[in-house]
């Protein structure tokens, strides 16, 4: 269940969960507030918890309303997309092609024509750029399975609406949104390697930010960069 708190004008959605430690969100687009705290912790507490981050939110919810997105993607000829951070045009092509989408120069070539509809040209690109996504991962992971001595046993793409990434260290899995496959390929590593290390350090204490410095010492520039790329609406904002 969700509880809302007012805070002089900020709604916060409220949610009990069994977990240890308080998630403090703000989603996009609207900059819609969020805290997933433990069922030990009265509404009280919560309260105070949210108001002692009040400048916090109210700062990254005018970052979130002044960030460039992009319009909604219709595709259509000579239309910009992005692969690994990288601005294409879009060209329909009525030549038949079993991969659907390929690139060529500063083109991404999608094999269908006028007559197919929009919702069919959107799954056939977005299954190019979850075959994109899939592919660049395998290695970095393997990479840093060798240098962090974990095992990654499955990992997963999907559209994800509030984050980058996620993991399950008890099964070993992890999740890539896959608007990863639009932003520089250094995005993918950070992301790869921030939830990876949940494997090891299941929060984001100072054990953990020292990990990350250890294993990627300018991981803030590039999450910075992750959060300041051009968005599609509804991409999260860390």
């Amino acid at each position: 269940m969700i509880t809302q708190l007012d805070l002089g004008g900020v709604s916060v959605d409220v949610v009990l969960k069994d977990i240890k430690n308080v998630h403090l969100s703000v989603y996009p687009p609207t900059g819609r507030v969020r805290i997933s705290a433990p069922y030990r912790m009265s509404l009280e507490n919560i309260r105070l918890f949210a108001i002692s981050k009040l400048g916090w939110i109210k700062k990254h919810q005018s970052k979130l309303l002044s960030q460039e997105r992009e319009s909604p993607r219709e595709y259509l000829e000579r239309e910009s997309h992005y692969l690994w951070g990288q601005r294409y045009l879009l060209h329909l092509s009525d030549v038949v092609d079993g991969t659907g989408v390929v690139v060529e120069y500063r083109h991404i070539v999608l094999h269908a024509g006028d007559d197919t509809p929009t919702q069919k040209r959107q799954a056939l690109l977005d299954d190019f750029y979850r075959r994109e996504l899939k592919d660049a991962a395998r290695p970095i992971i393997a990479r840093w399975e060798k240098e962090l001595d974990v095992r990654v046993d499955r990992f997963f793409v999907q559209r994800m609406k509030t984050k980058w990434g996620s993991s399950s260290p008890r099964l070993r899995t992890i999740r890539l949104n896959l608007e990863l496959a639009k932003k520089p390929a250094e995005c993918l590593d950070y992301v790869i390697l921030h939830e990876m290390l949940h494997f090891l350090v299941p929060d984001h204490s100072a054990r953990f930010i020292d990990a990350m410095d250890q294993k990627m010492s300018n991981w803030r520039l590039i999450r910075q960069t992750l959060n300041e790329a051009l968005l599609s609406y509804g991409e999260p904002c860390n």
